[in-house]
């Protein structure tokens, strides 16, 4: 996400009352008092293409994750669990953007430590208003909407985490989990690259969320499937994925969302938006091209899914990059991730003995280590990068210290938050209703009536 900071107006609403017509023709001919002088100072000016721009973005982050993300993960799990799926990537993107409004853009985008913003400054948006400029990094735009596009980042982040307990967490331990986890993970997170951290001073690379978005949520995931357990039948059955044309349209539906999530992070409708917008064209079918070829040459058939991850995995593995790498340079990034990814699902998976069931951190934990590592290398202007003068081993260095930072911060939070919701609410289903299904016994309803 670019931040560029910028002196912004404050500016307030008042009203000036014309009570009599005598008054309207005194401010008509007298000169300009200090109360409208005030007014003209205040008064906001926005570009309304980089304003239209950045609605229209926000609306296709808002696409990812409902209808995109729900139907990806949706697909991939049984019949008699798809609606708890849904349900809760529905219900916990909705709970985060609340949870944002009350306290968590105050948190990131004010002044604090190196971890935490302040949570009372902007508490529920005190301070903004309709035209309101100066609030946000960028004071090109209205403050709404620059939390309004933060909000959908922060959701989408608690919602990626859904796919790797699937199918045997409780309802409520999912919406608790995703509360903490917000509060001490994502912001943390989202403050110390993006809202004035130590990583970002650092010189951190993370565009459009490589790290706050998908290492986070990757490694979250991985330990939460540690901790909730297997599925039962896991290692002994096929618990193979219901519906397959839905996860496709939901991959689907992610690339022309990402396309917001990408481009938007520029702000504006400028140039680099442009380069964002065209990089996560390529890595994405470079993307596509490398998963599916890795699959063909090794399994002897390319799949469907495997096209669909691929998509998603080159879309991970370009989000940190996209706003300063070349376009050859974002080819290569894809096409690594996508070869990447295919390890992280099938060699990776079975190293670490979890039952990821939307195979989080095999495609967004992977992808987003890979594509930071290589934002330090072809952001370099000698390579078709935008980064004039970069010394590539250096910054190689700071991208895999902002990695490794992310990897152990979500770690230890994430499994500090689950044995606390193990304690007050317990992380598992039983046993009968597990079997029976989470879409009936957590919700009374099934999705396909026979």
């Amino acid at each position: 996400m670019r931040t560029e900071f910028f002196t912004g107006l404050n500016t307030r609403f008042g009203g000036l009352c014309l009570t009599s017509l005598l008054a309207g023709l005194a401010l008509a001919v007298l000169p300009l008092g200090a109360s409208a002088q005030e007014a003209a100072q205040t008064a906001a000016t926005f570009e309304r293409g980089d304003v239209a721009w950045m609605l229209t973005a926000t609306l296709l982050v808002l696409m990812m994750v409902v209808p995109g993300l729900a139907l990806f993960y949706g697909g991939l799990v049984r019949a008699k669990n798809v609606l708890s799926v849904l349900s809760q990537v529905l219900v916990v993107f909705s709970l985060v953007l609340m949870l944002w409004v009350a306290y968590g853009y105050s948190a990131v985008f004010s002044d604090g430590n190196t971890l935490f913003g302040s949570f009372t400054q902007f508490a529920f948006l005190k301070g903004f208003a309709p035209d309101s400029v100066g609030n946000t990094p960028i004071a090109g735009l209205p403050d709404y909407l620059f939390v309004a596009f933060q909000s959908t980042f922060a959701g989408i982040t608690a919602a990626l985490v859904v796919g790797a307990f699937a199918e045997r967490i409780r309802f409520r331990a999912v919406l608790l989990f995703s509360a903490l986890w917000f509060t001490l993970s994502y912001i943390p997170m989202a403050h110390t690259v993006w809202g004035g951290g130590w990583l970002g001073e650092m010189g951190a690379i993370d565009f459009a969320g490589g790290t706050v978005v998908h290492i986070n949520a990757g490694v979250a995931g991985l330990v939460a499937a540690w901790f909730v357990g297997k599925r039962l039948g896991y290692g002994h059955a096929a618990l193979k994925p219901h519906n397959l044309p839905l996860t496709w349209i939901g991959a689907m539906l992610l690339w022309v969302g990402w396309f917001g999530f990408n481009a938007g992070s520029a702000a504006a409708a400028d140039g680099v938006a442009a380069l964002a917008f065209i990089n996560t064209l390529l890595a994405t079918a470079a993307a596509v091209l490398g998963w599916t070829g890795l699959e063909a040459i090794t399994k002897g058939h390319p799949s469907a899914l495997g096209a669909a991850s691929g998509a998603v995995a080159g879309l991970v593995g370009i989000t940190p990059a996209c706003g300063t790498v070349g376009p050859l340079g974002a080819i290569v990034i894809g096409f690594a991730s996508g070869v990447a990814c295919v390890w992280g699902v099938t060699g990776l998976k079975r190293l670490l003995r979890a039952d990821d069931t939307a195979d989080v951190f095999g495609v967004h934990g992977v992808g987003g280590i890979v594509g930071a590592l290589l934002t330090g290398v072809f952001s370099a202007q000698s390579l078709g990068g935008t980064v004039a003068d970069m010394d590539i081993g250096h910054q190689l260095w700071v991208q895999a210290v902002s990695i490794g930072f992310t990897v152990a911060w979500c770690a230890v939070v994430t499994a500090l938050i689950l044995l606390l919701v193990r304690a007050l609410v317990g992380l598992r289903v039983s046993e009968e209703a597990e079997r029976t299904g989470l879409d009936i016994s957590t919700h009374g309803e099934s999705a396909y009536e026979s």
